[in-house]
């Protein structure tokens, strides 16, 4: 049982994805990365439990962490005939504030986070939008604000324009995009101006699909002195990302956390299908599924 100190039923959220691969011919050395499992701590957020069952033929599956201490989950087979497929679920809930999320000292390498990417490289129209922005803003958190407005501003959401290697500038030259492109944009843009800042890989409750939001680094000196904090932004709805936000991973980029990814041997490519909801839980669900992890578990 779930201790009811700890799970209070308003603050207790169930995150459930399914994901298949379904291939036309059977593939071989299929090696798969998998980052869909919250983080166990993550600010005032924390996870409570969590299952993840695969199916489709016999696997290996092995549970490490990345230098963000994200929780990766890689599966390898020598063979899969017709599909693959992933079954996660966590327990997931807030306490206390979320506005601002504490950074352990020694934990963030900030040269790190200032450093482009291949999705977040500057070009000149964003180095010098960057420079604009940074001369009109009092501090860093006005900074990141007038970055978030700014990037919102730019971008018209539309699905299916852009893909997963769509870089910054290329979202912008073509004016549309998803949440990954306007948080790339708001990442190229913020370390063009010296603003430490990392992708966020996670979902809104309610609804359907992942999102993508942005974190920057900052110190905080309305609170304790010398702390460090992030705080989050999701420049897709010009906002700071703070109730109803649940974070899974972050990273430099999209590619840092790629929910799924992989590779195989083959001559068909995979068709992938997805199905994911973060919605509010009961105790007496959040019993139930944690009992039914264990047999999982204990099947495996």
């Amino acid at each position: 049982m779930l201790d009811d100190t700890l799970a209070v039923e308003e603050d207790l959220y169930l995150l459930e994805q399914q994901i298949r691969y379904t291939y036309a011919s059977p593939v071989r050395r299929l090696r798969h990365r998998l980052m869909v499992v919250p983080r166990a701590v993550h600010g005032s957020q924390y996870r409570f439990d969590h299952g993840l069952t695969v199916s489709g033929g016999p696997v290996q599956v092995k549970v490490t962490s990345d230098s963000f201490d994200n929780h990766v989950v890689e599966v390898r087979a020598a063979a899969v005939t017709e599909c693959l497929e992933f079954d996660a679920w966590a327990l997931v809930a807030c306490r206390g504030s979320d506005e601002f999320i504490e950074v352990p000292p020694g934990s963030v390498d900030r040269r790190h986070l200032l450093a482009p990417t291949p999705l977040t490289e500057a070009n000149d129209m964003i180095i010098d939008t960057a420079r604009g922005l940074l001369a009109a803003s009092s501090g860093d958190l006005d900074l990141a604000e007038r970055i978030c407005a700014w990037s919102h501003e730019a971008l018209t959401y539309q699905y299916g324009v852009t893909g997963v290697r769509t870089d910054a500038a290329s979202a912008l030259a073509g004016g549309r995009g998803v949440c990954q492109d306007y948080a790339h944009v708001m990442l190229a843009l913020c370390r063009a101006a010296g603003l430490p800042a990392r992708y966020v890989s996670g979902h809104l409750v309610g609804e359907g699909g992942s999102h993508a939001w942005v974190e920057v680094v900052v110190d905080d000196r309305l609170g304790t002195s010398g702390r460090t904090v992030a705080v989050a932004f999701d420049p897709t709805h010009n906002r700071r990302a703070t109730r109803g936000y649940f974070t899974v991973a972050i990273g430099r980029d999209y590619t840092h956390v790629a929910p799924t990814s992989g590779r195989f041997e083959g001559s068909c490519p995979g068709v992938l299908s997805t199905r994911k909801r973060l919605s509010r839980a009961n105790t007496h669900a959040a019993d139930r599924l944690t009992t039914m992890g264990k047999r999982r578990e204990a099947a495996l």
